[in-house]
């Protein structure tokens, strides 16, 4: 992408998003293409459209507007390489859409050049946007660098991306959930609350020193072994259904619904089902797969305030759905619409 050509303005409350004002206009049956409202250098690569709309059924949001976030890894390459478009214009793409929320994947921003984490905190506040939690890799030896950044952002969480220990032993993640426990302490003293995201491995069942399985699912294991005060959990439910898949026997749901304060964070990921992939699902765009969400958030509406709903695409950046143009941002238009019409 070229470089940003002109700015957009800098407020602290957000202006009626891009995605209220086409919904506007869409109720008082105006076409308009999202093209007119995009940067020039995004306008060719955002669809010229949104998807439709699910009809409201009349009931409450499932996932209120103001609590619709973003992971960053999603959009990483408007982040990555000589071609990114840098924090700031990503925030105002993002405020544009209507996402409130972000979770971070990595605080640089390739050829767009050297920036600090205060300088990313500005940006965050001049678009409206809240640094909810951040996907890093975290040891006892960078714990304390890590609490830092966070806390410049404003974060309330901190969290890893993969997975807190390497292979199946028993022995190995119950270490691995001690040690987090110990970091989750000075998270504490720090204000934040630790946080892992789980993958399908996570669902799989636990090994003894002999390499046979255990009876306990290593997300068992660590529901057991973590301090809940200390270590919460961030479901990506996409990667749930693929461990249900994979390994069945459990609902993702039950987890959910077992004690909600451990789930502060869920990852809105949508899955389409392919019997050829080994996963049993292909991950898509939010809306255009076959994960029963409505049905998913409905069921933990009661408890929505204490949850913060991030949208999650791994390929968004190398796929869209609908003959859409390929463009991750595009991808991220199209799901908040989907995520902000879900209606109980």
């Amino acid at each position: 992408m070229s470089h940003h050509t002109h700015g957009h303005p800098t407020v602290s409350a957000k202006p009626m998003s891009r995605r209220n004002l086409l919904q506007a206009l869409a109720a008082s049956s105006v076409a308009v293409g999202l093209g007119a409202f995009a940067a020039p250098t995004a306008a060719s690569a955002l669809s010229a459209a949104p998807a439709a709309l699910p009809t409201a059924s009349g009931g409450a949001r499932l996932v209120p507007v103001n609590r619709i976030g973003i992971q960053l890894f999603t959009v990483r390459d408007k982040l990555s390489g000589a071609a990114s478009i840098g924090f700031r214009r990503l925030f105002e793409e993002l405020s544009a859409i209507g996402y409130s929320e972000v979770e971070f994947a990595g605080y640089t921003q390739g050829g767009a050049g050297a920036i600090t984490p205060a300088e990313i905190r500005q940006l965050l506040d001049d678009n409206g946007l809240r640094a909810v939690g951040s996907h890093a890799t975290l040891n006892p030896g960078n714990i304390d660098a890590q609490l830092e950044i966070a806390n410049t952002l404003g974060m309330q969480f901190l969290g890893q991306g993969g997975p807190i220990a390497s292979g199946r032993t028993d022995a190995a993640w119950v270490t691995a959930a001690q040690t987090w426990n110990q970091m989750g302490v000075k998270a504490e003293a720090a204000g934040i609350k630790l946080y892992t995201h789980t993958h399908q491995g996570e669902w799989n069942w636990t090994t003894d020193a002999n390499g046979a399985n255990t009876n306990r699912r290593v997300y068992d294991l660590l529901w057991t072994e973590f301090d809940p005060d200390l270590v919460t959990f961030e479901m990506d439910i996409y990667w749930a259904y693929v461990g249900r898949h994979l390994f069945p026997g459990f609902e993702p749901i039950d987890y959910l619904k077992r004690d909600p304060r451990r789930f502060p964070l869920v990852h809105l990921k949508d899955g389409k089902l392919n019997p050829a992939n080994g996963n049993g699902y292909d991950i898509i765009e939010f809306g255009a797969g076959d994960i029963p969400y409505a049905q998913i958030l409905k069921e933990l509406q009661r408890n929505r305030g204490q949850r913060f709903g991030m949208y999650e695409q791994d390929n968004a950046g190398s796929t869209a759905a609908g003959g859409n143009a390929v463009n991750s941002l595009g991808n991220a238009d199209r799901s908040y619409a989907q995520i902000a019409a879900l209606r109980g």
